[in-house]
């Protein structure tokens, strides 16, 4: 067996553990995870969105027909993490030393017609409107003066955090940028003052040199498993032109990265078993967008196999005990 190793994190500045020896130790509790069920069409509130109480969709595909022939929806979040208030932007204050803002922004959903059809069974061109779908609200999201940064992912299966089995995409535009997002535009930029180039186009350039961590890399489009990979099978997926804003993506990107996303979520349902999965957009923020022009944007997929505990969490050192070689040797088959 492989030896445990300590991997820099280039990007954002963390430790990861690697150590395969502790795929091996005894489990007294068995598998921590929840059984995914696939509800029925007749009590599934996205089968018919409007019907179930949900508002009138913000834009649905394909957009040259009527809503009764809707593919994909995009329309508010019936139950938001944020609020959103017309012409009012979030408000912050001071509580003594504590820093607060008010929960102001915004959180829609995106949803696609068929109830057993998640995005690896999709059809080429339906799985490229979901991410013109994503683009499009973004740009709209993105003249809002009192948003500065619009996450947009999707959790699968009820390890992932997904409440609801119908397929489904989540998009939340927050009025601050989160710390972990200006953590790596922070080292993005650093790497360009320093070197005068993206050091997300550098990891790439490493990672077709060696080969060993390469899953995909077709039509414009490369993935890989994370040298420095905080979870198991995680893999990182990029344009390898360099290109800082997702919501610039040309349509044959957008199409490029459809057809990539399904083939390696085809290939984490055969090779590991069908798991539940996040996956998420990593883009420059929306506020002071014109300063960072030297990142890169990139889609994150993380397979749910690993439950971080009182190490990781009092240290911010993630164990992952699968070598990042090893995991893209599985994924490729």
């Amino acid at each position: 067996m492989k030896k445990a190793e300590l991997r820099y994190h280039a990007t954002t500045g963390e430790w990861v553990l690697i150590s395969p020896q502790r795929s091996k130790r005894p489990n007294d509790f068995g598998a921590p995870s929840i059984k995914r069920k696939i509800s029925s069409l007749k009590n599934c509130p996205f089968e018919d969105p409007q019907k179930s109480g949900n508002e009138i969709p913000l834009f649905w595909f394909p957009e040259d027909k009527s809503i009764e022939k809707w593919e994909i929806q995009v329309l508010p979040n019936k139950y938001p993490t944020l609020t959103h208030r017309h012409l009012s932007c979030a408000i912050f204050f001071k509580h003594g030393i504590y820093d607060v803002a008010s929960g102001v922004g915004h959180h829609d959903i995106l949803i696609t017609r068929n109830h057993r059809k998640n995005y690896k069974d999709l059809s080429d061109k339906i799985a490229t409107d979901v991410l013109s779908a994503l683009v499009k609200r973004y740009k709209e999201l993105s003249v809002d003066k009192c948003v500065a940064y619009v996450s947009m992912f999707q959790n699968f299966g009820p390890n992932a955090g997904a409440s609801i089995s119908h397929p489904h995409y989540q998009i939340i535009a927050l009025p601050v940028v989160p710390n972990s997002v200006s953590r790596s535009i922070s080292y993005s930029k650093r790497y360009y003052q320093k070197h005068h180039k993206c050091i997300h186009c550098d990891i790439i350039k490493q990672e077709l040199k060696e080969k060993s961590r390469i899953i995909y890399n077709k039509n414009g489009i490369v993935a890989f498993v994370p040298f420095a990979a905080k979870e198991p099978y995680q893999v990182n997926v990029f344009p390898k032109n360099h290109q800082p804003y997702f919501e610039d993506s040309t349509p044959n990107t957008l199409s490029g990265l459809a057809v990539a996303l399904k083939n390696i979520l085809k290939s984490i349902y055969k090779n590991l078993k069908d798991p539940d999965y996040n996956f998420y957009i990593h883009t420059a923020p929306v506020l002071g967008k014109i300063n960072f022009h030297h990142y890169h944007w990139h889609l994150e997929i993380v397979p749910k196999s690993n439950v971080s505990a009182g190490f990781e969490m009092g240290t911010g050192v993630e164990i992952n005990p699968v070598f990042p070689e090893d995991a893209a040797k599985l994924l490729k088959n």
